[in-house]
């Protein structure tokens, strides 16, 4: 990859699990799930649902215009109504969402349609007041409001179903699978090897890898700090310290007002692994492996930078990995932040770096 490749990020809805039945809270909780069905405060959503609502009246526009010049100015008039109408739907689906949150799932999906047709009719609205209709569709624009809406929760309550928690659980999975075997094997001939000489070292380095396996195993489905995965990179890389020592050169750069910041488990790790498998072990010289995180504003950047080997500039280079880790780190990274957050991945300026933005809180 020669160029930085810009990914963008997705949602991460997760409803809680119901109580088992045999516990006690379960006995008094009511029959439907207290978790609020649409979650219309994303930011992707509201670029989503925008995008929607345009394609449909787009559309519909074409089953009217004479021309293409009539259809842009048909179109032109009802985004100044559907647009208005929209954005005051999403507003009110993100400030009630905790009402909503407490109300059963027909409820839910009734308020949703309710505030469709409200918003629809102050659309309509407007366009009458300002003269642009001279007679106001009320009938037609609310039940346009409701289909539209009902749609809209329809395709967002099968996303979050999609996501959660069956398939975010399997990705998450293997990305925590990304853990190679034979790192516990080197790691563990590593150990032995100082357990005569440097039993302290070895002590500490059985330590860390302990650690590492314990988060290997958590539960993958709470979000951690940035702080958490910094601390056990560093697990990680004292490691791999021992392991290649002079050739492995680390430098970190963190910001602590950068370490809030919410993150899957287990992301950073394998970005670290990968700097060490292809940067610092097919270079008799090593490499150089720079973190780096900052805050900048509202949001968060962390960087992991490794310098690349002499070979990978020549004739035949030496040959890369099939990007599963990447791959994963953006999944997951589009599975919390949806499109508040960037992945970017390439070689840049003769080294490779890994670029992610996300907020700074979540």
């Amino acid at each position: 990859m020669r160029n930085l490749s810009i990914l963008s990020a997705a949602p991460a809805a997760s409803p809680s699990a119901a109580p088992s039945s045999g516990s006690p809270a379960s006995k008094h909780a009511p029959a439907h799930s207290r978790v609020v069905l649409f979650d219309a405060c994303q930011v992707g959503t509201v670029f989503r649902a925008v995008l929607f609502v345009e394609a449909v009246i787009a559309v519909g526009a074409m089953f009217v215009a004479a021309s293409a010049q009539d259809w842009l100015g048909l179109l032109a008039t009802m985004t100044g109504g559907a647009l208005p109408a929209t954005l005051l739907w999403l507003i009110l689906a993100c400030a009630l969402k905790k009402p909503l949150a407490r109300l059963p799932r027909l409820a839910q999906y009734s308020v949703g349609v309710l505030l469709g047709v409200l918003s629809a009719l102050y659309g309509c609205g407007l366009l009458r007041l300002t003269g642009v209709l001279p007679v106001a569709p009320w009938l037609a624009s609310g039940l346009a409001g409701a289909l539209l809406a009902g749609v809209a929760i329809t395709v967002l309550v099968l996303r979050a179903r999609g996501r959660t928690p069956a398939a975010t659980t399997a990705r998450l999975e293997e990305l925590q699978a990304r853990i190679r075997p034979h790192f516990l094997f080197n790691t563990l001939n590593s150990a032995i090897a100082l357990v005569r000489e440097e039993p302290a070292k070895a002590e500490t380095m059985l330590e860390d890898l302990a650690e590492l396996f314990r988060r290997a195993l958590a539960d993958p489905h709470e979000p951690v700090t940035l702080a958490d995965e910094i601390a056990l990179a560093e697990r990680y890389l004292a490691i791999e310290q021992v392991r290649f020592g002079d050739r492995l050169r680390i430098q970190w750069q963190l910001d602590p007002g950068a370490s809030g910041a919410k993150l899957p488990p287990l992301l950073l790790q394998p970005l670290v692994e990968n700097a060490v498998k292809h940067g610092v072990e097919p270079s008799p010289e090593g490499a150089n492996l720079r973190i780096r995180t900052e805050r900048r504003g509202g949001m968060v950047v962390i960087e992991v930078i490794n310098s690349l080997p002499p070979l990978r500039w020549a004739d035949e280079p030496l040959p890369r990995g099939h990007g599963i880790a990447l791959a994963n780190v953006r999944d997951r990274l589009r599975l919390l932040h949806d499109v508040q957050a960037q992945f970017r991945a390439g070689v840049d300026q003769g080294s490779y770096r890994v670029r992610i933005d996300i907020p700074a809180k979540s």
